[in-house]
């Protein structure tokens, strides 16, 4: 995940959510609190060496749960977020900080 701090809009950040090649997944979608959990809300596309990526700009000053939801039916946390931390499954979610 890489934050860009937009200077033509204030307030907003760029954040590009990324998975790398190895993820063994053949479509991805990035779910969290700045979509409403929603699996169709973001879907990352494939790049040509097998990575995928999306990017939202998001509220400055605030924190975001999130997850990726691969295949339509597995979930797995960010490789590089800002901090894990644990949710009401018993698992961790992922966290960004804005």
């Amino acid at each position: 995940m890489t934050k860009s701090y937009l200077k033509t809009k204030k307030g907003v950040v760029k954040v590009t959510f990324e998975l790398p090649s190895d993820v063994q997944a053949h479509k991805a979608v990035v779910v969290g609190e700045f979509n409403n959990w929603d699996p169709a809300a973001t879907p990352l596309k494939r790049k040509k060496d097998g990575s995928f990526s999306a990017a939202l700009n998001l509220e400055i000053g605030k924190e975001y749960r999130y997850k990726f939801y691969l295949d339509g039916g597995r979930w797995e946390n960010d490789p590089n977020p800002d901090r894990l931390v644990p949710n009401i499954f018993g698992t961790q979610d992922s966290l960004l900080t804005t």
